[in-house]
């Protein structure tokens, strides 16, 4: 029974003028299993393709122009260190906490910082947004004792900068 549906699809889809090719899939899992370096993109996938159309170029084969193939900034295949940023003020702010528990008021003094406005766009909002900072009273943020810590990616991002 399943070997006639599959003929059966295989036919209808003949008579339409679609071309089934197992090429597109089979470097998608080269890429993903084997770390080949197969350029896969929607332009690829066409029905009736032509013979220019066929050939795929290979990302991880020079390029004869010496230009960089990819333009779009697509993954380049390097790890990004999520325990790191490279955002200047919140490694201030990561060393100003440090291992203690802080009061916006302390952490402005710490920093020697005046604008509270300021200091909560610049340094502590993106600090919690990217997790390297949280709140006591996570429940309740205006709590009247609500003071911040930092999280395990705080500390992490904290050690390694007070060991350098």
């Amino acid at each position: 029974m399943c070997r006639l549906m599959v003929s059966t699809f295989l036919l209808m889809n003949a008579r339409l003028g679609i071309d089934y090719t197992p090429v597109y899939l089979e470097r998608f899992f080269r890429n993903l299993l084997l770390g080949e370096q197969w350029d896969l993109r929607n332009r690829y996938l066409h029905i009736q393709t032509t013979e220019e159309w066929k050939e795929q170029p290979r990302l991880d084969a020079p390029s004869s122009t010496g230009q960089v193939q990819d333009k779009l900034g697509t993954s380049t295949g390097k790890v990004f260190n999520q325990f790191d940023t490279d955002n200047h003020n919140i490694q201030q702010l990561v060393i100003a906490i440090g291992e203690q528990q802080m009061s916006v008021k302390e952490m402005m003094e710490a920093l020697s910082l005046k604008g509270r406005d300021n200091f909560l766009k610049v340094y502590l909002n993106p600090a919690i947004e990217e997790q390297f900072v949280r709140l006591l009273y996570p429940n309740s943020p205006r709590h009247p004792r609500q003071k911040y810590l930092l999280t395990v990616k705080g500390l992490a991002l904290y050690n390694k900068i007070s060991n350098k």
